[in-house]
């Protein structure tokens, strides 16, 4: 069975509440269950998690390793305008990794507009909403199963 990771960072466990106009009213939890369905039709395996520490994330980023990770799917939330410590952490297992965010970072405030992660992502989806946690999985499926 082909292993995925979707990694979700600071504040993401707060879909659904949080800013409902701009990220929806879908909890994390139900993103997760929907992929977790996807993958199982096609006899695949998603690792998830979600932590508001970058720690974690780089300690997760490097488990991906052990766990014969094919692709991480990643929303980095604000930690995509910030840390270096995890394109450190994904450049170093050199595990193919797709960016997701709910919103259009480029159609927002001038800080989020700069992705420490985009140049060596294998595709970035900005701004579909929820749906693009299901492209990206679609898409990584297709590519690295």
């Amino acid at each position: 069975m082909t292993n995925y990771m979707l990694l979700n960072g600071p504040n993401l466990n707060l879909l659904g509440t949080r800013e409902p106009d701009l990220y929806g009213s879908e909890t994390l939890e139900d993103i997760e269950a929907h992929l977790i369905e996807i993958s199982k039709d096609k006899e695949c395996n998603l690792i998830c998690h979600q932590s508001n520490a970058e720690h974690e994330l780089v300690d997760l980023i490097h488990s991906a390793k052990d766990n014969q990770v094919k692709c991480i799917i990643i929303n980095p939330g604000a930690l995509t305008h910030s840390s270096i410590a995890l394109r450190d952490a994904l450049t170093g297992v050199n595990i193919p990794f797709i960016e997701v965010h709910i919103s259009n970072i480029y159609a927002r405030e001038d800080f989020r507009q700069k992705s420490y992660l985009s140049d060596i992502a294998e595709g970035v989806i900005s701004g579909l909403g929820v749906e693009g946690y299901e492209l990206a999985l679609v898409k990584a499926m297709k590519k690295f199963n």
